[in-house]
């Protein structure tokens, strides 16, 4: 790949990344990765506030990673981006796993941060 090129691809992969750069979205990802969701699970389930959630779910929808489904009077969300959901089911491997603990002391008792 040319420099050019590696340029180009960096500056849209920052731009993706940028969709992960806070707590409280990627809870909200990570909490959609998991199965459809409806808008009364999340602030139920998650404590957000509604304005919150909305404008973290209208962010979301605007960068297309989000799709929504109605159902008479609820709305349910569910990730619509391939590339969202392979990133979420690694953190989810890397941070939420019942191992996950293990790992990071096995690679702290070796001195690095994991292979």
């Amino acid at each position: 790949m040319s420099i050019e090129a590696m340029q180009a691809k960096s500056a849209e992969a920052a731009a993706f990344m940028r969709l992960f750069g806070t707590p409280s979205r990627l809870l909200l990802l990570c909490f959609i990765a998991e199965k459809e969701r409806s808008v009364g699970e999340m602030q139920d389930e998650l404590g957000f506030r509604q304005p919150a959630l909305s404008q973290q779910l209208a962010e979301l929808r605007q960068a297309g990673v989000v799709q929504t489904r109605r159902a008479s009077r609820q709305i349910f969300y569910s990730i619509a981006d391939a590339r969202v959901a392979t990133v979420m089911a690694m953190l989810m491997q890397m941070f939420c796993s019942p191992y996950q603990a293990e790992a990071l002391n096995g690679a702290a008792a070796g001195g690095g941060r994991g292979a």
